[in-house]
């Protein structure tokens, strides 16, 4: 029977890497993006470490990987346009975003040219063997959108401006996928955000076949009682993953609480505070039962790749 290990968002953390590849033993893993930048819950911060070991596995074939945000703006930040700008704007707020990776490679240097040469071969989804993997949101259009010029998913160097732009159908369909759809409040709603900004968008759990209200089916809302309290306007409901498409995993999301499936055929596996993995097999519904959680606080032992 076919298997993988699901793995989410490991942020440069090679401690919860090392973890989750002892669950996975000899099963394929299968990661869904965000290697790199280490964020507020990282233990053990090693850039390079996180990168060779994924890297060592996908090259083998030990592995598949999709990009992930953090990889687009890592390609975007260490590149320049035609003018001589950089793709991704060198601001207080994306640098410290980016931090832990310019520490270890600098910017714009040869060995981070080298890394984001290589995000460049991730693909933006995976679908193989009855399961789809990308790293925010599937979105059966935008992939239609961006196989007519990319079959195999994968952006090439001459797509970046306008990826970068995020203007065009091409360049609003690859940030679809990797960061996931937004929609805006109704007029003269707003919420406050998790740094207590206040926001008129909100991101869409489209995963959850069951949400047709604001409040079920919006994320990162730490006041949820600020949003609507009515239904979702019919074109943004349309937005939710279909009950009889295949399995897919993301991670992206940084959720809240203890693991858990919202669906039969979509999960969310990023849970920072509580890492999980998933073991999937081909042919099944995707069950709590198959969820792992990822202990990081017991001795680790070493993985050998």
């Amino acid at each position: 029977m076919k298997e993988y290990i699901i793995i989410p968002d490991i942020h440069a953390d090679i401690d919860r890497l090392e973890r989750s590849l002892e669950v996975a033993e000899d099963t394929p893993a299968a990661f869904l993006g965000d290697f790199i930048d280490a964020g507020k819950l990282t233990k053990q911060v090693d850039e390079g470490a996180v990168l060779s070991r994924v890297r060592r596995l996908v090259d083998s074939g030990r592995a598949v990987a999709v990009m992930g945000n953090h990889e687009l703006n890592a390609i975007l930040y260490h590149r320049k346009d035609a003018d001589g700008a950089w793709l991704r704007a060198h601001t207080a707020a994306k640098t410290k975003q980016h931090q832990s990776f310019i520490e270890a490679f600098g910017v714009g240097t040869k060995e981070a040219k080298a890394w984001t040469d290589w995000f460049l071969t991730l693909p933006l989804w995976y679908e193989l063997d009855g399961l789809r993997l990308v790293h925010a949101c599937w979105d059966d259009a935008a992939i239609e959108l961006i196989k007519a010029r990319r079959p195999d998913g994968r952006l090439h160097a001459d797509d970046l401006p306008e990826v970068a732009a995020a203007t065009s159908s091409f360049g609003k369909a690859v940030e679809r996928l990797l960061s996931g759809p937004e929609v805006s409040l109704p007029e003269g709603y707003m919420f406050h955000d998790m740094n207590n900004h206040e926001r008129c968008e909100v991101r869409l759990a489209w995963w959850r076949p069951e949400a047709t209200t604001w409040r079920e089916a919006c994320l990162s809302v730490p006041k949820p009682d600020e949003l609507p309290s009515g239904a979702l306007p019919p074109d943004t409901a349309a937005l939710l993953y279909s009950a009889d498409a295949p399995p897919v995993f993301v991670g992206h999301y940084k959720m809240n609480g203890t693991p858990c499936i919202e669906a039969p055929n979509a999960a969310c596996l990023d849970y920072p505070a509580s890492p999980c993995a998933y073991r999937w097999r081909l042919g099944e519904a995707l069950l709590a039962d198959n969820l792992i959680l990822i202990d990081v606080n017991e001795n680790r032992r070493s993985v050998a790749v």
